[in-house]
């Protein structure tokens, strides 16, 4: 492996991390808010960033709790993912790419997106039954663009999956 490949996975390693640490500070912060604005209702304006959920609040407490939870789901989800790509990036060895270990992970992080596309598809539809009542959220849920990287996570893992089965293949006829 040359240098320039190495430095290229070492900063990948920390945009990681960073971003693995970032999503749960939010994850958190966003469920700390949550339980704040039951307490609190007035909390509801501004859950996380300027979330504000105080419309669906009004219209009843098992109607917020629904929203904030899908949103913090995808959120967690989300988290859950970079740290498997960060698992992935322990297990991979680019001397011996070709492990049980890292199929097993490309195939679990295919999975982590698809959820994640799932959820936010069911988070979109559920808040866009809402605008005939005037409510009208403010959440970007990106669920499509995780439904395309689950897809193409999935062929790279069953592509991987068959590398896997000819190096050992050819580890057999030596």
């Amino acid at each position: 492996m040359n240098i320039s490949t190495k430095l290229i996975l070492d900063i990948l390693k920390v945009l990681t991390w960073v971003i693995f640490i970032g999503l749960c500070i939010m994850t958190g912060a966003m469920i700390i808010s949550t339980v704040v604005s039951m307490i609190n209702p007035v909390a509801s304006k501004d859950i996380y960033l300027g979330l504000d959920l105080s419309e669906f609040y009004a219209e009843g407490l098992w109607d917020y709790l629904k929203m904030a939870s899908l949103i913090i789901a995808v959120q967690a989800l989300k988290a859950y993912m970079f740290y498997l790509v960060i698992k992935l990036f322990s297990a991979l060895d680019l001397g011996q790419p070709f492990t049980p270990s890292v199929g097993t992970l490309l195939i679990r992080i295919s999975r982590s997106a698809l959820e994640i596309g799932i959820v936010a598809i069911i988070g979109n539809i559920y808040a866009n039954s809402y605008l005939n009542a005037g409510i009208r959220l403010e959440h970007d849920w990106e669920g499509g663009p995780f439904l395309f990287l689950a897809g193409i996570i999935f062929v790279i893992a069953h592509i991987f999956k068959r590398g896997l089965e000819l190096q050992h293949d050819n580890e057999l006829t030596v």
